[in-house]
């Protein structure tokens, strides 16, 4: 099978239903940029050489596809063959969220995104979540969404971002603390 087959070179592209969109299309951005998340964490879990994120990584990374064709399912008959995400999906992101919160210090002020690689890779992937998040939440206001993928991506940001936190803590690196200008450091 070839990886071209010529069918979206006039701007379109088929969904899991029937008919073609634009490739502008909001459900085609929603998802995209849900691949494009996917996308990062796989940088990420590259940079990780001591593989302590890998198994929770490709976990998401699988459950990130299982996002991803919810959001191009256009009929009810490819959605009822999907692996959806669900409550558990999400519960299971805070459960490791509390636990990996734990291990850190409270935060005090916002936190400059950067530190060790690691750390500076997690945030960025972090911002690619939330816009994910937020071209899912412009689907939602054309087509139906469900609820549930709002929160999981929602949830996945903030497990995203205590990630980068326990990364610069454990490569022994200093948050840096926002300061706003005209404060003191």
């Amino acid at each position: 099978m070839k990886i071209y087959t010529r069918t979206g070179d006039d701007g379109t592209t088929g969904l899991l239903g029937p008919g073609r969109v634009l490739k502008s299309d909001a459900r085609v951005e929603a998802y995209g940029s849900v691949d494009e998340l996917n996308a990062m964490l796989g940088v990420v879990r590259a940079l990780d050489t001591a593989s302590w994120l890998a198994d929770h990584l490709v976990g998401i990374q699988s459950m990130l596809f299982s996002v991803g064709a919810e959001l191009a399912a256009t009929a009810p008959e490819p959605l009822a063959k999907l692996d959806r995400v669900g409550d558990a999906e999400v519960a299971k992101l805070e459960a490791l969220i509390d636990r990996l919160e734990a291990e850190l210090p409270a935060l005090t002020s916002f936190i400059l995104p950067g530190g060790s690689v690691l750390s500076a890779q997690l945030h960025l992937a972090r911002t690619v979540c939330r816009r994910a998040e937020r071209r899912v939440v412009a689907l939602s206001a054309s087509a139906p969404v469900a609820p549930t993928l709002v929160r999981y991506l929602n949830r996945l940001a903030d497990l995203l971002f205590v990630m980068a936190r326990r990364c610069d803590r454990r490569a022994g690196v200093a948050e840096v603390e926002w300061r706003p200008r005209g404060t003191s450091t």
